[in-house]
């Protein structure tokens, strides 16, 4: 690029930037101590500018500063993490070392048990080239429902009843709920909740599901707000006026936000 643009910045935006913030302690595996100091075998976390974008929309929206609110950010797509944003610094995520971690994905299976994959390396002759292959491009809803990773066709499925995109479905949801409770449980309360992507943003079904039982948390689901939601279009609040955890879709623009990075990397203020 430098020899076909001479004279033309060359700017990275890393989608890991978001969380350097994070602690040894979040970021430490329970491996020994040598992966880590020799190979830097550590925990990174993804969509960093995804997560960045919307948990300072949210702010603006709420009249507030991002350093007066904690807020879990729910980016479900193809790619899905949640982020736990304390005072606008991510303290921790649930994507790992790689983009494979934490929650089930659209073809990514998420947390599994680190013994499954010597269990099919016995069983099955599994490699490491292919044991990336079933983890990363035929797991998740792909894999659990057999139908499709576009979580629009596997509800669609659901709804006729087929039992493979029932389980999907759920278990999709099931993981998301769990983790909100980690992170919320990490930032010592909350203040908001953002859902944003594809399916946060497009799925009245998913966010009604991953927010069953949340009353705990201080969150209450407005059903109509919920369902008229234009997540694509604005910010929408879609919990009720008076709980003290606010709910909202946010559309993330990543695009967006890295290119306010590479403004300021060169010393232009973004619009």
């Amino acid at each position: 690029m430098r020899r076909l643009l001479p004279g033309v910045p060359q700017i990275a935006v890393f989608d890991t930037a978001f969380h350097h913030t994070l602690r040894e302690h979040a970021y430490l595996y329970g491996l020994p101590w040598e992966y880590y100091e020799e190979l830097r075998v550590r925990r990174y976390g993804f969509l960093g500018t995804s997560h960045a974008w919307v948990s300072r929309r949210a702010a603006e929206f709420l009249g507030r500063r991002p350093e007066e609110l904690r807020i879990v950010s729910c980016h479900l797509g193809n790619g899905a993490s949640l982020c736990a944003v304390d005072r606008g610094r991510s303290v921790d995520t649930t994507m790992g070392f790689t983009p494979a971690e934490g929650l089930i994905m659209g073809t990514r299976c998420g947390d599994v048990d680190a013994g499954v994959l010597a269990f099919l390396e016995r069983e099955r002759g599994l490699t490491a080239g292919r044991s990336e292959e079933i983890l990363n491009r035929r797991s998740g809803l792909l894999g659990l429902s057999g139908i499709s990773s576009d979580m629009r066709e596997v509800l669609k499925a659901a709804d006729a009843g087929v039992p493979r995109a029932v389980a999907a479905v759920t278990a999709y949801c099931y993981r998301v709920r769990k983790a909100i409770g980690a992170c919320v449980a990490v930032l010592g309360g909350l203040d908001a909740l953002v859902f944003t992507a594809g399916v946060g943003q497009g799925s009245d079904r998913i966010r009604a599901m991953a927010l069953e039982g949340s009353g705990i948390l201080g969150i209450r689901l407005d059903g109509q707000r919920n369902h008229s939601a234009r997540g694509f279009d604005e910010i929408c609040r879609i919990s009720a006026d008076d709980p003290p955890v606010a709910v909202l879709v946010v559309p993330t623009d990543e695009e967006r936000l890295m290119a306010g990075e590479a403004l300021g990397a060169v010393g232009r203020p973004p619009d």
